[in-house]
């Protein structure tokens, strides 16, 4: 089923190999990933995300994460009504992976996903946005580590491709691990220094 959405049609022809300003390459952070193969200026749009346009009970039926251990990192939310679905009919653009620290970033405009560049790109730089999955709550921090785990390597990396926790959570967060971990007793007995 199909969500009726007046968004773009998904273009059939594949577009010259140097139609974009990257090349698909392995990469170290997941699979494949996009390589800049000349500068990227800070604000070009680089890219449209493309791929099948489905609803979200769609694409909760064809990728259960939780089944199989697994996210599906080919689906990209435009609305509460619409999702992309790359794996059918996608572009290149799937090919750009999570880091922490981003040099791109996702533009949804009309209804439509673009990236477009964050900051200045070096050629061979591997293009990279923060894809901050959604929360839905129900997230536990094995899974954000884990089944979310993000391995792009930044300094800045909070473990996991998740979108960032409010600050009211991390308080939360912070309270029930502070009543988990409490203080050693005063009086229990301690090693001694010879």
């Amino acid at each position: 089923m199909k969500t009726k959405d007046r968004g773009p049609k998904t273009e059939k022809r594949k577009p010259p190999a140097d139609a974009f300003p990257f090349a698909v390459r392995g990469s170290k952070i997941a699979g494949r990933g996009a390589f800049a193969t000349r500068p990227i200026r800070k604000g070009e749009r680089i890219i449209e995300y493309l791929g099948e346009r489905v609803s979200h009970a769609v694409a909760d039926e064809r990728y259960d994460d939780h089944k199989d251990g697994v996210h599906h990192t080919f689906l990209f939310s435009v609305s509460t009504r619409v999702v992309i679905d790359a794996s059918v009919d996608g572009n290149e653009a799937r090919f750009i992976n999570h880091s922490c620290d981003p040099n791109c970033e996702s533009v949804i405009e009309g209804g439509r996903v673009f990236i477009d560049a964050a900051k200045a790109i070096k050629t061979g730089t591997e293009l990279v946005y923060d894809y901050a999955y959604t929360r839905d709550g129900s997230e536990t921090e094995e899974e954000e580590t884990g089944l979310y785990g993000c391995r792009c390597g930044a300094k800045s990396c909070r473990g996991t491709i998740l979108a960032p926790l409010s600050k009211a959570e991390l308080r939360k967060r912070a309270a029930a691990l502070k009543r988990r971990h409490h203080k050693a007793h005063v009086h229990a007995r301690a090693g001694h220094d010879a």
